[in-house]
């Protein structure tokens, strides 16, 4: 099991997300129409639904946003129909980046996503191009005060998890994506609901990339997750130590 480890810096960028909540909002709403209009209206028949509720939680979303969202996906929204996109490529540092969506126009999302990895010194590679590097699992996220280390450890193991991150101030628990309800839905009886659980990108290895190279990966990453299309961004880069609590 390992100690203390980067991986949610390495993998997500939030920092500065506050200053857009309206659209993480958006991003969230059209999570839960897809996932309705795939599955259930019932979270605890629709994992992905449930996941999208709990996103909504962590980013403190209005109930009437959430509500809104579950009623045009059960009416059908006729005149919008998403579709769930991948596009993976090299960033800077040769450092290996996963992006995914969900868009009504492909033809418009697929040039926008190549136009921010050329500004950046980045390029759109083939698909499968650099997934090989990830793997993908399974992710929960629990705020550290809800237990003791000891505890988290024998719940988690005990659930069917296979890693357990121990940060500063979370506990970050890595299953195999199929079991990922199945763990979540026992952890949440002993410690409440997470503050984050999703099906994400792990990187089997990662890249040390210096200040500068950094700084351009940010940018990159910013102009990407401020695409209204684009869900989520990983990529396989270890910041430098004076990065680290910006992320």
């Amino acid at each position: 099991m390992s100690g203390h480890s980067q991986f949610k810096n390495i993998m997500y960028r939030k920092g500065a997300q506050d200053a857009r909540k309206a659209k993480i909002f958006s991003k969230i709403s059209r999570e839960i129409t897809v996932a309705i209009k795939e599955g259930s209206s019932d979270p605890e028949c629709n994992s992905r639904l449930r996941s999208a509720l709990i996103s909504a939680r962590s980013e403190n979303m209005p109930k009437d946003n959430v509500d809104r969202a579950i009623k045009k996906a059960i009416g059908g929204d006729a005149g919008v129909d998403y579709q769930s996109v991948r596009y993976e490529g090299y960033g800077p540092g040769g450092v290996a980046i996963i992006v995914e969506g969900l868009t009504d126009n492909k033809n418009r999302t697929a040039p926008e996503v190549r136009s921010a990895f050329a500004k950046f010194a980045g390029s759109l590679g083939e698909a499968n191009s650099v997934s090989f590097q990830f793997d993908h699992v399974g992710y929960i996220l629990y705020n550290a005060k809800v237990a003791s280390e000891d505890e988290i450890f024998e719940a988690a193991i005990d659930a069917g998890a296979a890693d357990i991150i121990y940060g500063d101030n979370s506990f970050e628990i890595i299953c195999p994506m199929e079991q990922l309800s199945t763990v979540r839905d026992a952890l949440a009886k002993k410690f409440g609901e997470p503050a984050e659980a999703c099906v994400t990108w792990k990187p089997k290895n990662t890249v040390p990339v210096d200040a500068e190279t950094a700084k351009t990966l940010l940018k990159l990453i910013d102009l990407l997750e401020d695409n209204d299309d684009i869900q989520s961004v990983v990529a396989n880069f270890e910041l430098p130590d004076e990065f680290v609590d910006l992320c």
